[in-house]
């Protein structure tokens, strides 16, 4: 695995450095937050995980999020930060991030967490190499299509563009099972991939940046179900 560990603080670097050759990963470590962006955009193809501290010098954390996003729509963003309110962490999350870690934390369960990202990558890629061979969508209902291969959503046959790794993963998820409804535990389960050990406001900031590109196209097809969690349904659509 190739990571770049976006922190300025220098022990916290080293420490997880140690972790990292532990696992025969290699690592590229940036102090500020211009540097950072430098380094990423060198080549951004080349990053399996980024991890990113929000409170850096030369340009705050969130901003470099939100350039890290523009870049790459794919790449997963780990974030790791002191500020441990909610409103931040919505805010990580709706920025694009894929996971939000709040210091201290354990080596041993970034490193998890690391994995578990890592796996839904390759499953990802994995799925992708057999619908390119397949020609054809994997998801498909009334007015939603979904390829794992190119990772495009067609909705009434408008492109859903500039969908991150997770906001994907959820919309197929619940395109897979049109109208049941999913508790946030269970999609933190399923689409995160491991025991999730942070908050379930996680599964609501996604959902609601997904709606948001959703409804950039369309009508609304995910759905809240009060009490219990989401589902998706485009039963509803007017056709005419």
């Amino acid at each position: 695995m190739q990571i770049l560990m976006i922190e300025d603080n220098k022990s916290v670097s080293d420490m997880m450095g140690m972790f990292f050759k532990k696992e025969k990963w290699k690592v590229t470590f940036a102090y500020d937050g211009v540097k950072a962006l430098e380094i990423f955009k060198t080549d951004p193809q080349q990053w399996d995980i980024v991890l990113l501290d929000l409170n850096l010098p030369g340009k705050d954390g969130m901003e470099v999020a939100a350039e890290l996003r523009r870049t790459s729509h794919t790449v997963p963003l780990i974030m790791l930060t002191a500020r441990d309110s909610e409103s931040d962490q919505v805010l990580g999350l709706e920025m694009g991030a894929d996971e939000y870690i709040t210091k201290p934390f354990s080596p041993i369960t970034l490193i998890a967490r690391i994995k578990a990202l890592h796996r839904r990558v390759l499953m990802n890629k994995h799925n992708n190499n057999a619908e390119q061979q397949a020609g054809k969508f994997d998801v498909r209902t009334a007015h939603l299509k979904i390829s794992t291969a190119t990772r495009e959503v067609y909705l009434d046959g408008k492109l859903i563009s500039d969908l991150t790794p997770k906001e994907f993963d959820l919309l197929k998820t619940l395109a897979q099972k049109p109208m049941q409804v999913f508790s946030r535990e269970q999609l933190l389960q399923m689409v995160w991939d491991y025991e999730y050990y942070g908050d379930e406001r996680t599964v609501d900031a996604h959902i609601k940046k997904l709606r948001q590109k959703l409804e950039a196209v369309g009508p609304q097809v995910v759905q809240t179900v009060w009490g219990v969690g989401y589902k998706f349904d485009d039963s509803k659509i007017d056709e005419g």
